[in-house]
């Protein structure tokens, strides 16, 4: 589906929600294995307060954020604290995909990578290759 072929309704919270828990379904296991602790919500758009933080004037500049701490910088003292989490803003999803033209699918499944990569640490190369090894 691509936003340039878009009818109808604007995909709903539930269809960027399946699309990127199958893309976190098709990562490599030692991926999957640290990541059953990580909350992925989707919102319709980041809070004031959030684009505040990052900088950012509109609501629609920000598709996905990871909140928590990198794997590699945790600890076993680390406890009691909210869990790690992965906001996909859906609006902001939706304007890229219409401004882009690129299929829903491939986009949702980007900003998901990005923000797991986010969660390992990874470089802008790992998280693209990590992408590749979903698709």
């Amino acid at each position: 589906m691509s936003g340039q072929d878009a009818i109808g309704e604007a995909p709903g919270p539930e269809v960027i929600e399946a699309i990127a828990r199958d893309a976190i379904a098709r990562l490599p296991e030692e991926f999957r294995a640290h990541l059953g602790d990580v909350v992925l919500i989707v919102e319709e758009f980041a809070d004031e307060e959030t684009l505040a933080a990052l900088g950012l004037e509109h609501p629609l500049d920000l598709t996905g954020l990871y909140h928590g701490r990198p794997v590699g910088e945790k600890s076993s003292m680390d406890s009691g604290g909210m869990p790690d989490r992965i906001h996909l803003f859906r609006r902001a999803i939706l304007a890229e995909w219409i401004d882009t033209g690129v299929r829903l699918d491939d986009l949702v499944v980007h900003v998901t990578i990005h923000e797991i990569g986010h969660h390992f640490g990874l470089s802008e190369a790992d998280m693209h290759a990590l992408e590749d090894a979903v698709a």
